[in-house]
Parts: C-alpha cells; structure tokens; sequence
C-alpha cells in the first residue's frame, strides 16, 4: 500500500489520466475537492503548455511551461508540495523537455505561485527583486499556524486558552479579528496542505526587465509591480505571442489589490494589450484573450472610481465596499475582495493610512461577503 506521503501523487495521476472521477478508499469529501479542481495541461503554441487549475479562486493557481531545443522554463509553482509534485509528474509523462527543468519564474510572492519551489532542485529560480525580499513575509508555517487556529475557532468558538499565543505568533492585535475571519480562512485553505514545506527563495533576481533564453527562443520577462503585489512579473514569449500574466490577470473571478496602486495594475494591463497576444494565461482561471484583458482592466477602473467618490464623501472603507456595485459582475467569483480593493485605493488617497493586518483583512472580507451576495 502507498504511504501517506505518495497518496496524492498516485491519486492526482489517476485523476489526470482519467479527466477526474472518484478516487478508490479516500475520503468522499477528498475526492469530491479533488474532481472539482482536476487541472488540465494544454498546449496553446508550438511548445508552450499551460497547466489550468478549476476553478481559479483562492488558491487555485495556474502555471506553465516553454520548451524548445531539449530544454524548459516553468513559469510559477503551486501552492503545496502534492499539487506541484502532480504537475511535475503529468508534464515529465507528457513533455519530455520537462524531465530536466532548467528554469523557474516565480510571477509574485504569494505561496499558490513559488510554495512548491522545494520540488525543482536542480532548476535556478529567478523572480524580481521585489518578489523575492516579499516570500519571506508570510512564511508557510504562518499560514498553517493560521489555519489550525481557524479551524479550531470554527469548531469551538471563541478560544481564550489560546488567545496570547495566536496574537504573538501572527501578529495580531485583536483576537476577534481570527474569530471573524475564521470561517473564511477555513473554507480557502481547507484543501492545501502547508506543513512541512520548505520555502526556496530564487536564486537570481532582477528590476525591470530580463530576456532569456529557451533552446534559442527568447523569452521576457518584465516587472509589472507593484500592482498585485510588491513585485509583479509577467512572461512573454514573443515568437508564439503568448504572455503568462501572473495575478495580473484573474478570469471569471475578482482580482485582489493587496499592494496597489491600482493604477500601476491597469498599466500593466495596457502592456499586456499592447503586445497583441494570441493566448493570454492568467494567474487564475481559464485561458483568455484581449478581450478577458479588458474586462479585468473595466472592472479596475469601476473600483478606483467608485471608491474615490465614497473617499471624498466620507464614507469607510469597509461600508464603501458594501456600497460599491459589483452587478456588472455577478458571475464572477469571490466578490469579498472587493473589501481589500476599496482598502487599498483609501490607502492611495490616504498617504501614512495604517496597512491593516492580513487577518484583519480577511475578518473584513468575511463581513463584506456577507453584504454582497
């Protein structure tokens, strides 16, 4: 029998082989989180394959990879070693470029993009500057110290017994902050598996742009950021006119503004049309045009506006997200970031505004999301 350790390994293969499906003696609700993310590897240009994660909310990232002459570059890993170890093994099965990685990008810092970083050993990993001083920020332990008590606080309530250790260790100043944003938390990470990850910080980084190449194919990359966070990148591969956004780009579901302005955001945007892109791989959700490009960058510009206007009438930051209008934008998934949006443009319009804590952002989250369904 499989240990513990190779059950997701062997789960994923059968679920990628057979295009997802129940998976013999797990759990009903594994297979049931399982079947619903089951990715897909595509190619969308000669040697160019995006791996497609259903479907793209938190979490729930995409990634890719270019090959030519015999070798590869991955763009981004994923966010716990199970889900990056089963894309490895479909694209080494599938692309025999893959077997030996010899590049990895890392588009930002947040742990669903570089947290299976650990699995490429004998790759160089290069991301922005910016991106890399970012990864330690919030480390994996961190997160799974947050979950663990999120899950406890779900289950019981309030947890007094616990109350100075959870504030010391994240940080926090109020506990009702980890008690409101409880459930959220729960419900986001409750899939991914953090412990026991090693985070692996790129061994190369740069500011600005950085051409590389493939077996002689030029790849680019170029810092977008600050936008989505402190150190975006985007990856263009001039010759198959293809661009991995990174989390520039969210499809079918709200962007998040963690770092702003969003101005930076919108230009980035703007460059990814100014390149006239066949294919466009987001950072989340499926493959998209110019046309998903502008929608996402439609939707940028209605939330500046809005939160500008409610600013400058006085209005909070957490009653203006409430307030905001999202109608044009109801089949999208989740609409509590609206709540970090607004925060972020008050921030812009607000210079020295105290940055509030991720959790207490998340509690915030979990309020608004109550408001805009």
């Amino acid at each position: 029998m499989a240990s513990p350790a190779a059950q997701p390994r062997l789960a994923a293969r059968s679920l990628v082989a057979a295009g997802g499906g129940a998976v013999a003696g797990w759990p009903a609700e594994v297979t049931k989180v399982a079947v619903a993310h089951a990715p897909q590897l595509t190619e969308v240009a000669p040697g160019i394959h995006a791996w497609v994660q259903p479907d793209g909310s938190w979490g729930w990232s995409n990634a890719g990879v270019v090959v030519q002459g015999g070798e590869s570059l991955l763009v981004d890993t994923l966010f716990d070693r199970a889900l990056t170890a089963r894309m490895l093994e479909t694209m080494r099965e599938r692309i025999p470029e893959t077997r030996r990685i010899g590049t990895v990008v890392n588009t930002h810092a947040n742990g669903d993009h570089c947290w299976g970083n650990e699995l490429v050993t004998d790759s160089r990993i290069i991301a922005s500057r910016a991106a890399a001083d970012e990864m330690t920020h919030l480390p994996p332990s961190r997160v799974a110290l947050l979950v663990k008590l999120a899950r406890l606080a779900t289950a019981t309530g309030p947890l007094p017994h616990l109350a100075a250790a959870a504030l010391r260790t994240l940080g926090l100043t109020r506990l009702g902050d980890l008690l409101h944003a409880a459930p959220l938390v729960e419900r986001i990470f409750a899939p991914f598996h953090f412990g026991g990850i090693t985070l692996r910080v790129p061994d190369e980084t740069f500011s600005g742009r950085l051409e590389l190449q493939v077996g002689g194919r030029a790849v680019e990359l170029m810092e977008v950021g600050p936008a989505h966070t402190q150190g975006d990148v985007m990856v263009h591969v001039p010759d198959a006119r293809t661009v991995f956004t990174g989390d520039i780009l969210f499809i079918e579901s709200h962007p998040i503004v963690w770092e702003g302005p969003i101005s930076n955001w919108i230009a980035a945007l703007d460059r990814v049309l100014a390149l006239q892109p066949r294919v466009v791989v987001p950072g989340h959700g499926p493959l998209t045009d110019v046309a998903g490009v502008q929608r996402v960058r439609d939707y940028l510009r209605h939330v500046h506006t809005e939160a500008v206007r409610r600013f400058h009438a006085g209005m909070d930051a957490e009653t203006a997200a409430k307030d905001i209008s999202l109608s044009d934008y109801r089949g999208w998934r989740d609409a509590e970031r609206i709540a970090v949006n607004v925060e972020t443009v008050y921030r812009e319009l607000q210079p020295g505004r105290r940055v509030p804590h991720v959790v207490e952002m998340f509690a915030r989250m979990a309020r608004v999301a109550r408001a805009v369904q």
